[in-house]
């Protein structure tokens, strides 16, 4: 009953705002046709991609909708979330992972709320638009994205947004405040022939490590007393990890013909520029574990140079500058051959020297590299194949070939190829830490992957199979036999090894019934355990939608289920910010159950579920990483609204 009560009290507003709404839209509709001026229709809204794909901006509310409510704006199927929102996420899904020639920073956990250059979208607007996001978190806090864009003519657009978060969590020492920044801004002449696309991004992800609990026994055996889970022990009470950074980015393309005619030529031309900062803190460096028989004290993860206020800090810049020549025909496609110059800087304020070692203090390198690609797009046929191959001393390459072919709207297949050579991220290069344990230089091989896919989303279902060979696979794993530390190192895997992954997506309706489904069936030959995957994930969601009060309100409202088989589970590492693999403990076998209601009124979409309700008589064996419990049962509200003004 007080389910009932907490809806209407939650949606009678938005109703009768959605009523009178209803009688502005007809006045404003007959004002429009009496002066007949022309009114915005919603295809005059378009996201803009990366790839200058246009995408009509959808206020619709359908299924996916609901997996798209979360603090990553993206539907997180194959990613396992840790109790607090904007904490890291471990991956289920090894084929999410996406790889590039050149060097990354490193620190991967905390790039998942970390917004690259491809999560940035561009816009074209007939009027201002204005989407607000607002989602209540697990304790004392908020996650909050807003967003306006405005054309001041057709020829340009400009954005802002910032995505806030802060949650304080269930468990002690796990505070979570990040923030997004993003502007945005595209211009192009009358005539198209000079488009520009920019963007400046300014992010801090800031989240307290608590390393896990302590004691798993107090969590499972479901005790009262601990219930209340800021009572159960953690590794670290006083540590935090914190990374910031700031993109500049530029693409511009000028056509050197001045009409667009058959053949058309085109200089392109791409600045990016940005720097990362990631810092470690940990004011107390042993752990004492309280027990019945008395305290001990340990070093979770090892001996360190201080005794106290540990302060770890890494700095990485990187400049880009890409230049290009295309020739386009309108029969044949376009052919671009293109120079690129990337110089970084990865660096510590410190060379550590020691009996044993020298851990030099920055890496830094000039990589040059030529290449070209050829785009296709005609009729149902839609293909782009590229190759980057290095002209300095730095052996990278990168072959990828994509071929699409769209029978209808609802009928399209897909094949991809992707043949690279991979400079290691940086971190497993080098890597300095006031911990002894956590200092090292190496010189690693590059990593060689091929990977073979085949995608087909058809009105009947969906269906994706991935084969991946990786040679030089690099890992974290923790050299510590005990089960007191971890004291994680990289390594390099001397064998091949083979993944393949299958993915099937079907929806079955009746009525004003529907049940989605989403089955993962990944395997991975190889002679170690050094890349451990859940050899089955499910998504299943049974749910019913229906328009009610004369089509003011559409009602979706459903269960979902999640689930994946047993494996030993990647462990999190946070002085790293990484995971790393592990072979001691199993974690999965134990459903998720989401019950939601959803509802749209007017431009306003509404979010109420209730997450992982089956928490308390289940069992308590849920786990997103070793140590690093699933959060409990609660009950979670949020809102998108958009205004077209």
């Amino acid at each position: 009953m007080k389910g009932v009560f907490l809806f209407f009290f939650i949606f009678l507003p938005f109703l009768s705002l959605a009523q009178e709404e209803e009688k502005f839209e007809k006045a404003t509709t007959l004002i429009a046709k009496k002066s007949k001026s022309p009114i915005a229709t919603i295809d005059q809204y378009k996201i803009i991609t990366i790839e200058k794909d246009s995408i009509v901006y959808d206020t619709s509310l359908t299924i996916h909708d609901e997996y798209r409510f979360n603090y990553l704006r993206k539907d997180n199927f194959g990613l396992m979330p840790f109790p607090n929102e904007g904490q890291p996420l471990n991956t289920l899904d090894f084929g999410l992972n996406k790889y590039e020639s050149l060097p990354k920073m490193g620190f991967a956990a905390k790039h998942f709320n970390y917004l690259e250059i491809e999560d940035i979208n561009y816009y074209s607007v007939a009027t201002p638009l204005t989407e607000l996001y607002f989602k209540t978190v697990m304790e004392q806090g908020q996650s909050l994205d807003a967003f306006i864009t405005l054309n001041s003519s057709e020829q340009f657009n400009v954005s802002i947004a910032y995505k806030g978060l802060r949650s304080l969590g269930k468990y002690v020492n796990q505070l979570t405040s990040n923030g997004n920044f993003r502007f945005t801004t595209s211009y192009h002449t009358k005539n198209k022939r000079y488009i520009l696309n920019g963007h400046f991004t300014a992010q801090d992800l800031y989240n307290e490590e608590n390393g896990g609990i302590i004691n798993n026994a107090n969590f499972e055996d479901g005790d009262p007393e601990f219930k209340n889970r800021a009572r159960l022990q953690v590794y670290l009470t006083d540590a935090n990890s914190f990374l910031k950074g700031n993109r500049y980015f530029i693409d511009q393309r000028f056509r050197i013909n001045p009409k667009q005619s058959t053949n058309n030529l085109f200089l392109d031309y791409r600045f990016i520029y940005e720097h990362k900062f990631f810092e470690f803190i940990q004011t107390t460096i042993p752990t004492t574990i309280t027990s019945t028989t008395g305290n001990t004290t340990i070093y979770r993860f090892g001996d360190a140079y201080v005794l106290n206020n540990l302060s770890d800090q890494t700095r990485f810049n990187e400049m880009k500058n890409k230049v290009g020549a295309v020739y386009e025909n309108t029969t044949l496609g376009e052919f671009k051959f293109f120079l690129q110059d990337v110089r970084y800087n990865y660096y510590y304020n410190r060379v550590i020297i020691t009996d044993d070692y020298i851990v030099p203090n920055r890496i830094n390198d000039i990589i040059q590299s030529f290449g070209g690609e050829y785009s296709y797009r005609k009729n149902n046929w839609k293909g782009l194949f590229s190759y980057t191959k290095s002209i300095t001393d730095q052996n990278l390459s990168d072959l990828s070939a994509t071929i699409q072919y769209s029978f209808n709207p609802k009928n399209t297949i897909l094949f991809k190829y992707q043949n690279l050579n991979r400079i290691p991220d940086l971190n497993y290069t080098l890597f300095q830490s006031s911990y002894i344990n956590y200092n090292w230089y190496n010189n690693f091989k590059n990593e060689k992957i091929n990977s073979l896919s085949a995608s087909a989303d058809t009105q009947w279902g969906s269906v994706s199979l991935e084969l991946t060979t990786i040679d030089d696979f690099l890992y974290y794993s923790n050299d510590d036999t005990t089960a007191q530390q971890v004291l994680v190192t990289p390594k390099q895997y001397g064998s091949s090894l083979n993944y393949f992954r299958i993915k099937v997506s079907k929806e079955f309706k009746w009525w004003k019934l529907a049940l989605d489904n989403t089955f993962l069936f990944q395997g991975v030959d190889q002679t170690d355990d050094v890349l451990n995957v859940p050899q089955f994930t499910t998504r299943n969601t049974l749910y019913f939608s229906n328009h009610f009060f004369k089509k003011a309100l559409f009602l979706q409202t459903g269960i979902t289920f999640n689930f994946f088989t047993n494996y030993y589970a990647n462990d999190y590492n946070p002085i790293i910010a990484g995971f790393y693999t592990q072979n001691n403990t199993k974690t999965g076998d134990f459903p998720l159950f989401d019950f939601f209601v959803n509802a749209k009124i007017s431009q306003a979409q509404i979010y109420l579920k209730a997450e992982h309700f089956n928490s308390a008589w289940t069992g308590f064996d849920y786990y997103a990483a070793p140590n690093y419990p699933y959060h409990d049962f609660m009950i979670r509200f949020g809102v998108i609204w958009n205004f077209f003004l």
